[in-house]
């Protein structure tokens, strides 16, 4: 599963505090990591738990929900629900600096929609920032290391020996006992495990997404979200490989997330 939505509720009053708790109770993949009750506790939870979305009173003392996101500064701000007591007109003036806005009392439903937007942008906004990272990663123009540069595998076939180097490597895929090299259209099979092949293969151009599958960073076109955690690699020859949720840690790692 996709890691929990972590969450700050910040509001003055504790009845206001404990509605948004208890409607995120019954919300799958979300945690309250901190409550605040005025804007002071509010900039220093945000600032230790760096949560994905706050939903952040207008008027609290100390300091107003504004002056929350001026003090944390809009660069380091998670994204915001705004709650308030002012009617529709006088929060207008906050939409675009928010996702949403809840008006005190509202409703389960207004709250829910409020929430499935704030997932929405946070998907989208995600998202983009993956596809920039994978862009630059794959603009830069890298020195092979010596192990990559140096990494052949020896191909058995019809009384023949021939080798093929690491760079000219698309992806691995497992097959028992076996693993096949993936060069464009060409197919090799080597006796090898997919773990021993993580060790040979350079860990800056290579990657393991799935227990079966290793690809070269420099094959990949694009990556997008799938379903449950789970993503879609595809390589520039137009192939589609399944990224594992389980590897993703160590994809994000490699493209410097």
């Amino acid at each position: 599963m996709e890691a929990p939505l972590n969450i700050i509720i910040a509001d003055d009053e504790s009845l206001a505090r404990d509605t948004v708790r208890l409607l995120l109770e019954d919300v799958k993949d979300v945690e309250v990591v901190a409550e605040a009750s005025d804007g002071r506790q509010a900039v220093d939870a945000i600032r230790e738990y760096e949560p994905d979305l706050v939903f952040l009173d207008v008027q609290m003392p100390g300091l107003t929900g504004l002056e929350v996101v001026s003090e944390v500064g809009t660069d380091r701000m998670p994204p915001v629900v705004f709650v308030t007591a002012y009617d529709e007109y006088a929060v207008k003036a906050f939409e675009t600096s928010a996702i949403d806005y809840l008006v005190k009392p509202f409703s389960d439903d207004r709250f829910e929609a409020a929430l499935a937007k704030a997932r929405a942008q946070l998907k989208q906004t995600r998202r983009a920032d993956l596809e920039e990272r994978l862009r630059q990663l794959l603009s830069e123009t890298r020195t092979p290391t010596s192990s990559a540069a140096e990494t052949r595998f020896m191909i058995k076939e019809r009384g023949t020996i021939r080798f093929v180097d690491a760079s000219e490597v698309d992806w691995v895929e497992a097959a028992g006992d076996y693993v096949i090299l993936h060069s464009g259209n060409q197919k090799n099979m080597i006796r090898e495990t997919m773990t021993g092949m993580e060790r040979k293969l350079a860990p800056d151009r290579f990657v393991r997404i799935h227990r079966s599958t290793i690809v070269c960073i420099n094959s990949i076109r694009e990556i997008k979200p799938y379903f449950h955690g789970d993503y879609i690699v595809y390589l520039k020859d137009g192939k589609e490989l399944k990224l594992s949720r389980r590897y993703w840690p160590q994809v994000e790692d490699v493209l410097g997330g």
